[in-house]
């Protein structure tokens, strides 16, 4: 099978027990960058030296065949350098391989930057969205916030400390500069820092310059108060497109907060009136 592998973000201490096991019994191990793996693998003090693959961004479509057919003959452990692969990291394709050709996979859970970042950014953890990293491009960079910018769930994002200040004049200039936010650098290691506030001021803070590994989370756009009337017509719309009226009635109450049987009973109302 294929086994994917979370390994430490920063500490080495939260590699699991799990993990260690895998690596120790490991035959075959595809990893994101196999130094990083070898590295890994000394400090954990294990003594196996498994067969390592490179398995990366640039060469994770080609190889998907390759390491799903060693799978067929015994457990490949698949790791990226921090935390879950798949997650912004190589391994979807490799998965996505496996499924179409009914080879089983399976996972070692442990570290995330995303949830760690989401638990402790002080916003909301009921509902989230992962956005990976924000576009290079400015144009591309600018339509991709804009096309957030009423999104009611929290947002989390990656970025790098080159780019991590001008991002976040960028998200300042799309969702508002007032809207909370929280970044999350260095996390689980030694200089690890949460800074929240408004986006504008987390803007201006960043701009001397921001060193390490940064996750940014935003919070979720406030409901957009809309007249009755407007809501029920969206709701009606939804459903023309076939999405159940409970369902339909369900996302505009949340998009526009209004209450969900009250949008119900009136979208119901109009269409059978």
């Amino acid at each position: 099978m294929i086994i994917l592998a979370a390994t430490p973000i920063g500490n080495l201490g939260d590699a699991s027990r799990r993990l260690v096991e895998a690596l120790d019994a490991a035959t075959v191990v595809a990893a994101e960058d196999t130094r990083t793996a070898q590295r890994l693998i000394a400090a954990l003090g294990i003594e196996n030296r498994p067969r390592l693959l490179a398995l990366h961004d640039h060469n994770e479509k080609d190889r998907a065949p390759e390491i799903v057919a060693l799978a067929r003959e015994g457990d490949v452990l698949l790791l990226s350098d921090a935390g879950m692969p798949t997650v912004s990291d190589p391994g979807y394709g490799v998965v996505a391989e496996a499924a179409a050709q009914g080879v089983e996979v399976t996972a070692i859970p442990g570290p995330s930057a995303v949830i760690t970042a989401l638990a402790v950014a002080g916003l909301p953890t009921d509902r989230f969205t992962f956005e990976g990293f924000v576009a290079r491009k400015p144009a591309e960079r600018e339509n991709s916030l804009r096309a957030l910018a009423t999104e009611p769930r929290t947002m989390v994002f990656f970025e790098a400390p080159s780019r991590i200040a001008q991002t976040l004049h960028d998200m300042a200039g799309a969702f508002g500069a007032d809207r909370p936010a929280a970044v999350c650098r260095e996390l689980t290691k030694l200089h690890e820092e949460v800074r929240r506030g408004p986006l504008g001021e987390l803007a201006d803070w960043a701009d001397p310059g921001v060193r390490g590994e940064i996750v940014v989370v935003v919070g979720g756009a406030a409901p957009q108060r809309i007249a009755l009337s407007d809501a029920v017509t969206e709701v009606l719309e939804l459903t023309r497109t076939g999405v159940r009226m409970k369902d339909a009635a369900a996302d505009v109450a949340e998009a526009t907060g209004h209450s969900r049987r009250e949008l119900y009973q009136a979208a119901l109302a109009v269409k059978n009136g």
